[in-house]
């Protein structure tokens, strides 16, 4: 079984995730103020929920959505199109050596939380949920 690269070992080192976060202020900071040259991407309000980063930190994927969850796709593709300048404008804000390679994915916790409510909402969980709990009970 080959492993996947994002999750070699116990989890993200420290460093990882400082600079995943990083990244993601960096990113949020230059969508939010339109710093990008293509005014299609400019239009659109997109939130960047988190950046996962290779143990090497060579690649780093962010996890974006765009306001209200329209144009998903649309939004996929203007990060594609200007990943070019979204990397200068990071690495900007960085002290790496080298900047990483930027891939964006829809961030699905949204839809996970949503999902996770509804199915707490069901009456068959609410009942089991709300149930005395016997154990430890003689």
């Amino acid at each position: 079984m080959g492993k996947n690269k994002f999750h070699e070992g116990p989890g993200p080192s420290q460093r990882q995730l400082r600079v995943g976060e990083t990244i993601r202020r960096a990113l949020s900071e230059v969508l939010a103020r339109g710093d990008v040259h293509d005014p299609e991407l400019n239009r659109m309000s997109i939130t960047v929920g988190e950046v996962r980063t290779s143990p090497d930190l060579k690649i780093a994927t962010a996890y974006v959505l765009p306001l209200g969850g329209q144009g998903q796709d649309e939004v996929l593709q203007l990060l594609a199109r200007n990943k070019g300048e979204l990397r200068r404008m990071v690495a900007k804000k960085l002290t790496l050596k080298f900047s990483p390679d930027l891939r964006f994915q829809l961030d699905q916790t949204f839809d996970q939380m949503d999902e996770t409510r509804r199915m707490l909402n069901q009456e068959v969980v609410r009942r089991d949920a709300d149930a005395p709990d016997d154990i430890g009970e003689a």
